[in-house]
C-alpha cells in the first residue's frame, strides 16, 4: 500500500547502512518501526538479504502481529519487537544485529560497563544481558524487556546486540556506538580493566544527551 512506501523505503535503506558496516552478515538482524499515525510497525522479512530488499518486502503489522500489508513472512522475532513496542511507548524503531565484539560480550554473558562517555550519553549507562531464550520465543521478549529497563541496548545472551531509539538513525546509531564501546571495553582488558564512570556523571550525560544535544530528536 501506498501509504507505507516512505517508512518501508527508511528501513530498506537502513539494512543496506548496517550490512555495509558490518553489523550484521548474510539475512541474520531486523529491523523495525513504528509506523506514524497509526498502531502498526513495518519489519524486514525473515531469510531475505538485506542488498535484495525492495519497499515491498517490507512488512507491515498490528501490535497484535496480524499482518496489515505484505506478502512476505516477517523476521521470526516479531515476539521481541511486539515486546518492546508494548513496554516501550518511547521506542519508534529497532534494530538487532549481531556484530562481532557486542556478540563476544554476549556470548560470554558479560555487561559492557558504563565506562565510556558516548556509551552512557546515548543508552543510558550500561548495557546488561539478558536471561537466555530462544530466538522466535514470547520468553526472549520478556527477557528483553527486563533488561532493557531505562537503557537503549541490551545484550542478548548468547545471540547479538539490540538497540532502540526515538527512530531509525537513533536505533543504528545505538547500535554502532555499543559495537565500538564492546570492542574498546575488550581491549581495556588487556592493560587492567574498564573504569566505570559514577552514576551521577552517567546521569548527568544522559540529561545533556536527551535535551541538549545535537538537533531535535524526532520520529521516523
Amino acid at each position: 500500500m501506498n501509504q507505507f512506501l516512505n517508512i518501508r523505503k527508511k528501513i530498506v535503506e537502513k539494512g543496506m547502512e548496517i550490512l555495509s558496516t558490518n553489523l550484521i552478515v548474510g539475512t541474520w538482524g531486523n529491523i523495525s518501526c513504528r509506523v506514524p499515525g497509526e498502531n502498526y510497525i513495518a519489519i524486514t522479512p525473515t531469510g531475505m538479504n538485506y542488498d535484495s530488499l525492495v519497499p515491498e518486502d517490507i512488512v507491515v503489522l498490528d501490535l497484535k502481529g496480524n499482518i496489515i500489508s505484505g506478502t512476505r513472512k516477517p523476521s521470526i522475532e516479531v515476539p521481541l519487537h511486539l515486546s518492546i513496542y508494548k513496554a516501550r511507548k518511547d521506542v519508534q524503531a529497532i534494530i538487532h544485529t549481531h556484530s562481532a565484539y557486542a556478540t563476544a560480550m554476549a556470548v560470554a554473558q558479560k555487561e559492557i560497563p558504563g565506562a565510556i562517555e558516548d556509551l552512557v550519553q546515548i543508552v543510558g549507562g550500561n548495557v546488561r544481558v539478558n536471561e537466555y531464550a530462544l530466538p522466535g520465543t514470547e520468553q526472549l521478549g520478556v527477557n528483553t524487556v527486563k533488561a532493557l529497563e531505562g537503557r537503549n541496548a541490551v545484550l542478548l545472551a548468547n545471540h547479538g546486540m539490540l538497540g532502540v531509539g526515538c527512530n531509525l538513525d537513533e536505533a543504528l546509531k545505538v547500535c554502532q556506538v555499543v559495537e565500538k564501546s564492546a570492542q574498546i571495553v575488550l581491549l581495556a582488558q588487556l592493560i587492567g580493566g574498564a573504569v566505570e564512570l559514577s552514576q551521577g556523571d552517567i546521569d548527568g550525560m544522559r540529561n545533556f544527551y536527551v535535551k541538549g544535544y545535537g538537533q531535535d530528536r524526532i520520529p521516523n
